[in-house]
């Protein structure tokens, strides 16, 4: 039997699905549960957002810092969304490359490259250079073909079906 190398994972879950999220937060968790460290990163989400997740990952002490002015498509400001998330994107960075975190989330992270407001090049760049034993997860949809060609495992979310087409709103718990 060989062994089989250990190393630092860059995960994207992507897609027009749901779940993108709620796959990373479950690798988070098993992750948390081995008594790794684990950090998250939310870009759009709004800063003042009081999520299920984010409560779950507070009362776990896991460190969470969001970061986002709130859905974009209903932004009355997209030059402060844009300043936002580069600002979370200079937190998360540091992070990856300096940092104490096992594993590091970056949710919802493809939109502000998908939109040019943080440079995929500079991403690629920061993901290249973290320590060799670092697992980023990056969710989001619009992953950029760089991001998917980079990573180790790549997971796209398809609807199939979703309660939004028959006019059931969100649920407290499954998606917020």
């Amino acid at each position: 039997m060989t062994t089989r190398e250990r190393r630092g994972l860059l995960i994207v879950n992507t897609g027009d699905g749901k779940g993108k999220t709620t796959a990373a937060l479950g690798i988070l968790l098993r992750a948390w549960g081995r008594g790794m460290k684990v950090q998250v990163f939310q870009f759009i989400k709004q800063t003042t957002g009081n999520w299920g997740e984010v409560r779950a990952l507070k009362k776990m002490e896991i460190p969470v810092t969001t970061m986002g002015g709130g859905f974009t498509w209903l932004s009355k400001d997209l030059d402060r969304d844009a300043d936002l998330a580069r600002a979370c994107w200079s937190e998360a960075a540091r992070e990856i490359l300096e940092g104490e975190s096992e594993i590091v989330l970056l949710d919802e992270f493809t939109y502000p490259m998908h939109f040019g407001w943080v440079s995929v090049d500079e991403v690629l760049d920061v993901l290249r250079r973290r320590p060799e034993h670092r697992h980023v997860i990056i969710t989001g949809r619009n992953a950029p073909p760089a991001l998917v060609e980079a990573a180790d495992l790549v997971t796209e979310m398809t609807k199939q079906k979703h309660p939004y087409d028959n006019n059931i709103g969100a649920q407290p718990g499954i998606e917020f």
